[in-house]
């Protein structure tokens, strides 16, 4: 199968995803939305950033919802608010020729008393952030109980953020749901008893690219420097990309904030994006980075989650990740739709440690750079 219309997907949705240049379905849509279309199913997807997981679990949700019902149908939960805000643009736009469906965001760090206002018009999917939901719920400002379908996003990111016991219990208020779908990139513990416990035993199980969850196209690259050198030896490889776009990982907000002040004053054209920062500040940079009115994108692990930017060429990691799905995330905002990238780890001696570690458990080689050209 190649196309949308041979998987079973309405017209209407097809059309509308031509429109946005989506033509050829990619390996975990041509997989799971066939199963989803055609049956009630619980499913555990595994994939990479990057494959295209919300169209795999967007056309199904969307192709199940009653427009004609002014009640809330389907549910998805996101790690952050600027993944909840890309996965809503999407819907949107891939239904732009079907009856009409709402879509509603709702995520900290913006006013609850305009998100629960928003919520009293009629609302068909909620797309959230955990922490906000349980506090609508709290307030009686959302009705669940006409969800048919949960989708647990980015799971394994959710659960790293401290989720664990909101999903559980948002699990536990649409427990009669029929669908839970659950995609993550990796797959801990955590995720394996949430599955466990709310998911139907015979779940039907999706993973892409074997055990290896980093995309094939990225070139993963080394280069050694002490953190004193770390600044100069950044901006010395900036410039061999001659205006390509990128982003800079660090591992603290105050880190991210630092680089990125010190990028500026270099007269080099940077944004910055991290957890303390007021909502509208972190939708300038957004904004910024988007219309390419800022080359790179400094971050933290979390803040960058969502952030699905077309023909970035690399990115680079100031300071090392310290878990494993933080590596797969980051070098995932590289090499998005079949594009090939570059993912390099500027460390220091003790740093080093950890890209032998990554190559091992993510089955990824990587290769030294003795010197910037």
């Amino acid at each position: 199968m190649n196309t949308f219309k041979e998987l079973g997907v309405d017209q209407n949705i097809v059309k509308g995803l031509s429109e946005m240049g989506i033509v050829e379905p990619t390996e975990i849509q041509t997989q799971v939305i066939p199963i989803l279309l055609q049956s009630k199913a619980d499913l555990v997807g595994q994939a990479q950033t990057g494959t295209g997981k919300t169209a795999a679990f967007g056309i199904p949700l969307l192709e199940q919802i009653d427009p004609s019902r002014k009640v809330v149908q389907g549910l998805i939960l996101s790690p952050t608010r600027e993944l909840g805000q890309q996965i809503k643009k999407q819907l949107f736009k891939i239904t732009k020729y079907t009856d009409k469906i709402f879509v509603e965001a709702v995520y900290g760090g913006a006013k609850i008393d305009e998100q629960i206002k928003a919520l009293q018009r009629p609302t068909h999917i909620i797309v959230a952030t955990p922490g906000r939901l349980i506090d609508l719920v709290k307030r009686d400002a959302v009705n669940l109980r006409n969800v048919r379908t949960i989708v647990l996003d980015e799971a394994d990111e959710m659960l790293s953020m401290g989720f664990k016991k909101e999903l559980d219990k948002i699990l536990q208020f649409v427990s009669a749901a029929e669908n839970k779908w659950l995609f993550s990139a990796t797959m801990p513990h955590g995720i394996k008893q949430i599955i466990n416990q709310h998911l139907r035993p015979d779940a039907v199980r999706v993973q892409i690219s074997g055990t290896n969850t980093v995309n094939k196209k990225i070139e993963h690259k080394f280069l050694r420097c002490e953190d004193a050198d770390k600044l100069n030896v950044l901006i010395q490889f900036l410039k061999t990309q001659k205006g390509e776009r990128g982003m800079i990982f660090s591992k603290t907000k105050a880190a991210t904030q630092k680089l990125a002040q010190q990028l500026e004053a270099r007269n080099i054209s940077v944004s910055a994006l991290h957890g303390d920062m007021l909502q509208k500040d972190r939708d300038k940079a957004m904004r910024a980075f988007k219309n390419k009115s800022s080359q790179i994108l400094v971050s933290t692990d979390v803040s960058a989650r969502g952030i699905d930017v077309a023909g970035l060429a690399y990115v680079v990691h100031y300071q090392m990740p310290d878990k494993t799905e933080y590596y797969t995330h980051r070098s995932g905002r590289t090499a998005r739709a079949g594009n090939e990238g570059l993912s390099l780890c500027l460390v220091n001696s003790k740093e080093l440690k950890s890209v032998r570690f990554f190559e091992k458990t993510l089955k990824i080689s990587f290769s030294e750079v003795r010197a910037l050209k």
